[in-house]
């Protein structure tokens, strides 16, 4: 699939114009088969309920709301009470201005930082060269514990404030998994002041020598 690079996008426009290898007009029988899934998917009335959520807050804060705020009404619209938040220890000052937001809006707030647990990274066998101070017992960042947490505080929406990549990844399956929805209001971008746009946008100006750097095809361990 290149669904970037397609020039149609007929499958947002139906405007019929479905290039060839198009998984919307011409799916291989994989793709057919996940298609079908992903619709039999959505009979799911919890998921249905999100769906019609996101596709209400899409079309009414269209180019009006920022992201916190389509959050704040997001989960207004399908009545949630708890939100919690899984934020990166580095980013506690703006995860408590996120929580304030959410409580000033009449949501209970339950807050977790990435270190929760103070887990030595020796325990799971992170190597010393991963680590910024071998040998002191450095907490590992604990994504895992954070939805764990939240999850038993029987939040109904989980939102991001800045989880490394990788435990972002971790929080949001072992979210998921827990049957709580989550989503990202703070992408961690500590070269950018969090704002991963900037290296896209520039991607080809003034990140174009660094993006270069990345696209040797040596083995990097």
């Amino acid at each position: 699939m290149n669904c970037t690079g397609c020039g149609t996008w007929s499958c947002s426009s139906r405007d019929g114009r479905y290039p060839e290898g198009c998984p919307t007009a011409h799916p291989t029988p994989v793709q057919a088969q996940a298609l079908r899934e992903a619709r039999e998917a959505y009979e799911d009335p919890r998921v249905r309920a999100v769906a019609h959520a996101a596709a209400w807050t899409e079309k009414t804060g269209y180019c009006k709301w920022t992201r916190l705020e389509e959050t704040v009404e997001f989960a207004r619209r399908l009545n949630y009470r708890r939100i919690g938040i899984a934020c990166c220890v580095g980013l506690r000052r703006e995860g408590n201005v996120v929580a304030r937001v959410f409580r000033d809006c009449g949501f209970e707030v339950h807050s977790v930082i990435c270190p929760v647990g103070a887990i030595p990274k020796d325990e799971i066998g992170v190597p010393d060269e991963a680590q910024f101070k071998p040998g002191t017992g450095e907490p590992m960042c604990n994504p895992i514990g954070q939805a764990a947490l939240l999850a038993a505080e029987e939040c109904d929406l989980n939102v991001v404030v800045g989880l490394c990549v990788g435990h972002d990844a971790l929080f949001l399956g072992e979210s998921f998994r827990r049957g709580v929805p989550a989503t990202v209001l703070v992408a961690k971008d500590r070269a950018t002041g969090h704002n991963p746009a900037a290296a896209i946008y520039c991607a080809q100006t003034y990140f174009a020598a660094r993006l270069a750097s990345h696209s040797s095809k040596e083995d990097r361990g």
